[in-house]
């Protein structure tokens, strides 16, 4: 829980966070992670390495903080950022401009490699104030999608600094978040509680399917699709509320789980263990929620002591086939989630997970990292 995970304070508001992915052939821990600070008079991308944190001291506290290895000024806020690849990260700004940042590890420094000003924009892009927000960013190398305010999509490609495709009035309402299901599909969440399906081989600007949040229309923030089963879709927005989708059936989500008290801002399944997937919020929680079968011998109620932890109620019909996401017999299971952070009061605004390591962001001035958060 929250003792294990070293904190850095940082003089400004982080909304991002996020790990630089490790080559496809490495065994050791991520060490290095990417920030992007907004709601600062100079906002930043900082790269920090986490190589020193992690020993305990004596009293079982963890030792060593993140050391900033570069950053550069970022014009406007931070709204997303995803790395490309072990060099690159592409950030959404609140200037509806979109930038590829590249590290330079031999000297330690960041520079802007490519910069698509005002993709997004809501009356036309010359004007000078027309910028909106570019609210939500994706990357599969090479392709870069994102999404914005002005309701717009964009596929761009790293290597060249045209456009690849824009879908003008994708939505009439703000789009808050986009994740790819498949190399040629994407999904965007909005802010009346609709999920959109956006296949890219398809001519025109119409979704290919639609799913909704029944008669509620709460702002969808954050969504993630499960990295083994495309289908299988988590989205959390302004009522706090944990959502799993089938996109295979139905145009509703298949189970909804009460979480925060306020806005979830972000929503990851575990890269490589996915049956743990970890949310934040408005109301300074970070919940992690385990979904793994072993959990028959646990009690289901609170536990007392250090960590907070509920138990949702879950089955295991026949797992292999089944996702633990998609059972909801409450008879059998229980899933168990426990709260990382008790005490935050002020805004988890991110978070990410890669390996044993996660890294979380807030309002209160800090990033934290935490070694090992499946141990």
């Amino acid at each position: 829980a929250m003792e294990d995970a070293c904190a850095k304070f940082v003089s400004q508001k982080i909304s991002k966070a996020r790990w630089r992915p490790l080559p496809p052939s490495a065994i050791h821990p991520p060490d290095l992670f990417a920030t992007g600070s907004w709601d600062n008079e100079d906002n930043r991308i900082s790269i920090w390495s986490a190589e020193d944190i992690g020993n305990v001291g004596l009293n079982g506290e963890c030792q060593g903080e993140p050391q900033l290895l570069c950053d550069i000024r970022h014009d406007g806020d931070v709204k997303d950022m995803q790395f490309l690849d072990q060099e690159r990260i592409v950030v959404a700004s609140s200037t509806g401009t979109v930038t590829v940042f590249r590290h330079h590890q031999n000297n330690q420094t960041l520079s802007a490699s490519l910069r698509w000003e005002k993709a997004h924009y809501h009356v036309d892009q010359d004007t000078s104030c027309g910028g909106a927000a570019c609210t939500g960013v994706i990357c599969n190398k090479p392709e870069i999608v994102t999404v914005g305010e002005d309701g717009r999509i964009n596929l761009f490609r790293a290597d060249q600094k045209d456009g690849v495709r824009t879908i003008d009035n994708a939505d009439s309402s703000t789009l808050h978040a986009v994740t790819f299901l498949r190399t040629t599909e994407i999904l965007t969440v909005n802010s009346i509680g609709q999920l959109k399906i956006w296949d890219f081989r398809q001519q025109g600007n119409e979704p290919s399917q639609i799913f909704s949040l029944t008669g509620d229309r709460v702002p969808l923030y954050c969504v993630d699709r499960h990295p083994n089963q495309q289908h299988i879709v988590a989205t959390g927005g302004q009522d706090g509320v944990l959502s799993i989708w089938d996109i295979r059936q139905g145009t509703m989500p298949v189970s909804l789980l009460n979480a925060h008290e306020a806005e979830m801002w972000e929503v990851h399944f575990h890269p490589s263990d996915p049956d743990h997937l970890f949310t934040c919020s408005e109301d300074g929680s970070l919940w992690h929620w385990d979904a793994s079968t072993d959990k028959s011998e646990k009690p289901s109620f609170l536990h007392q002591g250090g960590k907070s932890t509920t138990y949702f109620s879950h089955s295991t019909a026949n797992q292999s086939v089944v996702s633990a996401w998609l059972n909801n017999d409450p008879a059998k299971d229980r899933m168990e989630v426990t709260n990382l952070i008790p005490n935050q009061t002020l805004s988890v605004n991110s978070l990410d997970v890669l390996g044993p390591c996660l890294v979380y962001s807030t309002d209160a001035e800090a990033i934290y990292v935490n070694k090992k958060i499946l141990a």
